[in-house]
């Protein structure tokens, strides 16, 4: 559908008590960026229900803010491939700016629309009013927002609400308010050094040591001003570059005090189609702000190109495990989760989509590098004695599995980005 007639649909059913014949608008306008809208009224009574703007995204969803006559804040989600039953709870997981998600529950009002109800001064609607980008995951799918014009928007419904309750709807105009140019400072010197700005990005880590070391990928280090890892459920420690190895992707880290539990690296070579466990903290605060569990085999004992450092898993991981313990059926690490295929590459390549295909680092690479660090780390032996739960392999790794966060001071002209 197109804009106009999506935010005809979407107003009309969002505010609507039986169908969408019963609102009529928009009457004025609000005009922000891709954001359009205005006032609406209740057709039948010519009451006043609420403002509202919305916007089409490039995944195809609409995405609608309202503000009713009674102050109330509402969100509209519609899709055009939705097929929803009214009356039945939406189950939605917002995601500000990559802070720990919200789990609500909206309502359809259609088969392709859903409410979400957003309550004065909530945690909710105070994340919404400041965040910049927001993701939506919802039936499988994954949407994200960019709310950089949200700071113009949301004065434009309040301005449009408190004008016409005080004017009525015939005085609409642009309800958009505008903003005023930010003063030079005095005596500004010219051509100023651009500001910095911060960017941060997560990954995965695991002690190694009594001492407080803990391992991670590279990758997900390099370029980092300050370094954060943190048990689950536990406040962020700063932790301290040590040594990297660009080379076989790893990167040494220690925290000021130890940690109670270490892992144990397993010394015996592990087998094609021996039975892994990956743990780490995958899209961090978009599903879940707790680590995941994948369970998969060892589909090769080397990576791409026959590259004798890595192992080929199908043990699923996404951004965000890289740095990761891949762990035997006994809970010994039996490897570094570094990467996965990159399956658009290779869909474009081939004709064919990839599947289950990703990479650890062996454990030969990693001890080599922990002992040219002089870390001493403890060595576990596999063999079917010591095959436990998967659930008891989680549990014990909760005790050293860590998520790190790495945040970067960059200069706009931009330096290396954290990447995980």
């Amino acid at each position: 559908m197109r804009v106009a007639i999506w935010a005809a649909v979407v107003a009309a059913w969002l505010f609507a008590s039986a169908t969408p014949s019963s609102a009529r608008g928009p009457y004025g306008s609000i005009t922000v960026g891709n954001w359009k809208g205005g006032a609406f009224t209740d057709d039948k009574s010519g009451a006043f229900t609420h403002c509202s703007a919305g916007s089409t995204y490039q995944s195809g969803i609409f995405f609608m803010v309202a503000v009713a006559a009674n102050g109330s804040w509402r969100l509209g989600l519609a899709h055009d491939s939705w097929r929803l039953k009214p009356g039945e709870a939406f189950p939605l997981a917002l995601t500000f700016d990559g802070q720990p998600a919200f789990n609500v529950y909206g309502m359809p009002l259609g088969e392709k629309l859903v409410n979400v109800e957003m309550p004065v001064n909530s945690a909710l609607i105070n994340q919404f009013r400041k965040a910049r980008q927001m993701t939506a995951f919802a039936q499988g799918q994954l949407f994200q927002f960019n709310l950089n014009q949200t700071a113009q928007l949301l004065p434009a419904l309040l301005n449009c609400v408190v004008s016409v309750k005080k004017n009525g709807v015939a005085s609409a105009g642009e309800f958009a308010v505008a903003t005023k140019p930010a003063a030079a400072p005095p005596q500004a010197a010219p051509n100023p050094p651009p500001q910095k700005q911060a960017k941060s990005g997560t990954g995965t880590g695991f002690v190694v040591s009594s001492s407080g070391h803990v391992i991670t990928n590279h990758h997900v280090v390099d370029g980092c001003s300050e370094i954060t890892g943190n048990l689950s459920g536990e406040a962020p420690a700063k932790l301290r570059l040590v040594s990297s190895d660009e080379t076989n992707d790893l990167a040494l880290l220690q925290a000021p005090s130890p940690f109670k539990d270490v892992a144990k690296i397993r010394q015996n070579a592990i087998l094609v189609g021996d039975g892994v466990v990956a743990i780490g903290y995958p899209y961090h605060g978009l599903l879940t702000s707790d680590f995941t569990v994948t369970t998969g085999i060892v589909s090769s004992l080397s990576g791409i190109l026959n590259d004798t450092r890595f192992l080929q898993i199908s043990a699923a991981v996404q951004p965000g495990n890289s740095g990761g313990p891949l762990f035997d059926l006994g809970g010994g690490v039996v490897g570094v989760v570094a990467a996965k295929l990159d399956a658009v590459r290779v869909a474009r390549a081939t004709g064919t989509i990839p599947e289950n295909i990703n990479f650890a680092i062996k454990t030969g690479a990693l001890r080599d590098f922990l002992d040219n660090s002089a870390v001493q780390y403890q060595s576990a032996e596999w063999h079917d004695a010591t095959k436990r739960e998967t659930s008891e392999i989680a549990k014990a790794a909760r005790g050293f599995t860590l998520l790190v966060t790495c945040k970067v001071n960059e200069q706009a002209a931009g330096a290396k980005k954290p990447g995980n």
